[in-house]
């Protein structure tokens, strides 16, 4: 079957790191074209692709099946929006957009003309979820009391990226690394009753939020969420409780820095994180306690390509939909309203 020919709305991090290497080595796939403005940096790496001077030239050649939406966080419903337009089917970046209206609106043009949309909500597939999903279906914790998933990291230098550091729709930590954990808390859990959010900007001339701590109220359980830009010693990113016992991993996912090293998808080993990352289970089975490390999954975000292809070429599903992107959004507006009101917010 004829692979996918794929364009790239930017040649960034998010371009060069986490959807070409995919793409190129992904027999399902074509890289066919990059956005690049001025620049000629893809083709250094690709030599056989086309670049693209601006979108509209991108989005009028017929050849290309699927565009990539991985601009800056405010443009992605704007590129969205013109590449359905142009009939073409579309991954979005996360967030998938600044507000659930934006979301919304994406979503009722995909059907009307009759494209594909999906969101990159590559962390479903990190190794240490992946390893909390299998903890939590295998039923090792009885039930689940309280979660606890932190993305934390030490970086108090506002980024060269002006765009990051600009307090513009869509802009923060909320939105950046928020969007991973919310999307995997609704994986787990669904969407939640309530939320309460406590957000801030705790660097020097910072315009955008760097911290948020949010809880997220289910009906048997509760979930909290939190990210800060000053944790130098950084805590387990998933602590999970339950009524039988608990389970404590860090978020030890390598894919994102070998990534960044040159490391291909296709390598040996890809998605393999050292057995010193293992999570601890401490937990009753079977009327005996148990405490021990237990092996952690291999991540590999090229299933969410793989789901991309069997939606495209076998009417399956997408592997992440644009109502499970648009949900995350829900909750980042909840939060902000959180926030701002300090007060409860109930969703319908």
């Amino acid at each position: 079957m004829q692979p996918i020919n794929t364009a790239l709305c930017s040649y960034g991090m998010s371009g060069h790191v986490f959807h070409a290497p995919f793409i190129s080595v992904n027999p399902n796939f074509n890289l066919y074209g990059v956005l690049e403005r001025t620049k000629n940096e893809a083709q250094k790496r690709y030599p056989n692709i086309k670049i693209f001077r601006s979108l509209e030239s991108m989005l009028a050649d017929d050849s290309i099946e699927l565009v990539i939406v991985n601009t800056p966080n405010v443009t992605h419903y704007d590129f969205a929006k013109k590449a359905i337009n142009a009939g073409k089917n579309v991954i979005v970046e996360k967030p998938f957009t600044a507000s659930v209206a934006e979301a919304e609106e994406l979503i009722q043009l995909a059907k009307a003309k009759n494209v594909i949309i999906s969101v990159y909500h590559n962390r479903r597939f990190d190794s240490d979820f992946k390893t909390v999903q299998k903890v939590l279906k295998d039923g090792l914790l009885g039930t689940i009391v309280e979660a606890e998933i932190h993305y934390d990291r030490y970086d108090p230098v506002l980024s060269y990226k002006v765009h990051k550091e600009t307090s513009t729709p869509g802009v923060g930590s909320i939105y950046d690394l928020g969007s991973h954990l919310i999307d995997q808390a609704l994986v787990l859990f669904g969407m939640p009753l309530a939320v309460s959010a406590d957000l801030d900007a705790f660097r020097p001339n910072s315009q955008v939020g760097d911290y948020f701590n949010l809880h997220l109220f289910y009906p048997s359980h509760r979930v909290i969420l939190k990210s800060s830009y000053y944790v130098r010693e950084a805590l387990p990113g998933n602590i999970f409780h339950g009524t039988k016992g608990s389970f404590i991993k860090t978020k030890a996912d390598v894919q994102e820095q070998e990534l960044q090293s040159g490391k291909l998808p296709n390598s040996k080993d890809w998605g393999t994180e050292s057995t010193k990352d293992q999570g601890l289970l401490h937990t009753e089975i079977d009327g005996k306690i148990i405490k021990e490390y237990i092996p952690t999954l291999k991540g590999d975000y090229m299933e969410f390509y793989n789901g991309m292809y069997d939606a495209l070429r076998h009417n399956k599903q997408v592997p992440v939909s644009a109502e499970e992107g648009m949900n995350v959004i829900k909750i980042i507006e909840a939060a902000l309203k959180s926030d701002k009101e300090r007060k409860v917010i109930e969703l319908s």
